[in-house]
Formats: structure tokens, C-alpha cells, sequence
């Protein structure tokens, strides 16, 4: 007889620290091709990315304790390559070092090749599916094995690792803060998505099983409702959208470079990131496995 994994918080964190740094490291470039005087954001951004990755990691080896106290058994998880997980570590280790190879030039003043940022967000992007897809292949609890969760968990990476950026160029770097409204606008449309997605999942999962009904039932109405709705839509999606809605488009010309202004983008940002930790912890939590007879 075989078991799924259960899995709780260390695994969330992991799941949310390595899609945000490759959200990060995504945005950076994004700042390059569109926002070359933004050097301080994409000095940020190249900071975050390898660092919350990396303390993500450490989280699982602890998680997994053999992993923790013999870390050569990692190695054994190259030896398939027709599992997830040994695309995730090397999906994980390649981001690594690009990421750290990319601060590295970064704090020696020196120009990141293009070639260079080009294959840090293709990996990127692989990380960020990735995390869904590591519970995907839990076939028996049915809200992780939907084929939108990768989509789901790549979406909010990238929209938790905008939101880093712009929350550390906000109270750090008020100019370059000011100047990326392509960016700001392109970030407004990833909590929208998000909430579609989530809408979906829900509603596909629903109808697949019972454990997929009870396991929704859980998060709308169930024990984790309170956190559902309160932390992760109205905190993480609602209020966030609601309150860049007003920035960008209600608010009185010149208001949204005020410093007031950035402390409420600020806030909506940080929202945006408790958000997007909420929505991998309940996605963890609250799955049910299927009856096995």
C-alpha cells in the first residue's frame, strides 16, 4: 500500500518563497526592457529573487528530514528523469545560480548579459510552475491535481514577485517608483487573473469527487472559510485591486507620487504578498485525499 505525502506550513513557505523569487527575478528583467533607469528596483529584485529561494530550500530539507540530516540523499532525485522532482531541483538549481551570478555583476557595477536575464526568467517561469505541479502529482487529493494549478501558482508568483519590487521601490526608491507606470499597470491585471483562476479551480474540483467537493466546501464555508475570504480574497486580491484602481485611475493627477500615496501602494502591495502565501497554505491544507477502497 503506497501514501501520498502530507504536507503543512514548511511546505507553503517553500512553495511561496520560490515562486516569489522567481517572480522577482522576472520583474527585474521586465524593468530592464522597459524601465532602464529603474536601477534600483532591479538592484532589488536581484537581491530578493536567489535569497528567498534559497531560505525556501532550507525549509524543505528541513521539512524532509532525511533530506536534513543526510542532504546527499537530494542527489538521488536526479537518478529519474521522469520525475517532477527532479525537474524541480533542476529547475531550482540552474535559477540559483543565474540569480546569484546576476546579483554578483550587479554588485560589481558590471552590465547583465541579456543572453543571461533571458535564461534566468525562462527558469523562472519553470519555477513557478513548478510548485504546482509538485502537488499535481498527487493524484489522490483532487485540489492539487488540476491542470490550472501550475497556471494558478505561476500567475501568483509573478504578481507577489511585482509586488516586492514595487513595495521595496515605494519606500526605497520614490522616483524609480514613480517613473515604472507600465509596470504598476501590468501588475493591476494579475490579481483580476488570479481570482479567476481560483474561482475555476474551485469550481472544477468541485464537481470531480467528493473529496474535491468537501475539500472546497473546506476553504467557502467550511473550517478554513474565515481565512479564505478575509486573508486571501478581501486582503490578498480585493482590497489590493481596489485600492490600485483608485491610484491609477480615481485619484487626482500628481496625487500617486506623493509619499502618502506610496505608503497605501505599499500596504496594498504587502497584501498582495499575504495573499499569495495564504493561497498556497490553504491550497496545502485543505486538500482531502481520495477514499481508497
Amino acid at each position: 500500500m503506497s501514501f501520498e505525502p502530507v504536507w503543512g506550513a514548511p511546505i507553503a513557505w517553500y512553495l511561496f518563497l520560490a515562486g516569489l523569487g522567481g517572480g522577482a527575478f522576472i520583474t527585474s528583467a521586465f524593468l530592464r526592457w522597459k524601465h532602464p533607469e529603474a536601477h534600483g528596483m532591479r538592484f532589488a529584485g536581484h537581491i530578493i529573487a536567489p535569497v528567498v529561494v534559497i531560505i525556501g530550500l532550507f525549509l524543505l530539507m528541513f521539512d524532509a528530514e532525511a533530506g536534513l540530516h543526510n542532504p546527499l540523499r537530494f542527489a538521488l532525485l536526479l537518478h529519474n528523469p521522469c520525475s517532477v522532482m527532479t525537474w524541480g531541483v533542476v529547475f531550482l538549481a540552474a535559477f540559483v545560480i543565474i540569480a546569484l551570478i546576476t546579483l554578483l555583476l550587479d554588485c560589481l557595477k558590471k552590465q547583465v548579459p541579456v543572453w543571461l536575464e533571458i535564461a534566468g526568467s525562462v527558469f523562472a517561469v519553470c519555477v513557478g510552475a513548478y510548485t504546482g505541479a509538485l502537488l499535481g502529482v498527487c493524484q489522490t487529493f483532487p485540489l492539487w491535481n488540476n491542470a490550472l494549478l501550475p497556471i494558478l501558482f505561476l500567475v501568483s508568483a509573478v504578481s507577489t514577485g511585482m509586488s516586492s519590487v514595487l513595495l521595496v521601490g515605494g519606500l526605497k526608491f520614490p522616483k524609480e517608483f514613480d517613473s515604472v507606470g507600465v509596470l504598476k499597470k501590468f501588475h493591476y491585471c494579475f490579481p483580476i487573473i488570479e481570482l479567476v483562476l481560483v474561482a475555476s479551480l474551485c469550481f472544477i474540483t468541485s464537481y470531480n469527487s467528493v473529496a474535491g467537493f468537501e475539500s472546497v466546501m473546506s476553504l467557502v464555508c467550511g473550517n478554513w472559510a474565515v481565512l479564505f475570504w478575509l486573508g486571501f480574497i478581501v486582503v490578498g486580491l480585493v482590497a489590493p485591486t481596489a485600492v490600485e484602481t483608485w491610484l491609477l485611475f480615481i485619484s487626482k493627477p500628481g496625487f500617486e507620487e506623493t509619499p502618502k500615496a506610496h505608503y497605501i501602494g505599499a500596504a496594498a502591495d504587502a497584501g498582495v504578498l499575504i495573499g499569495g502565501f495564504l493561497l498556497r497554505f490553504l491550497i496545502v491544507v485543505a486538500a482531502l485525499p481520495v477514499a481508497l477502497v
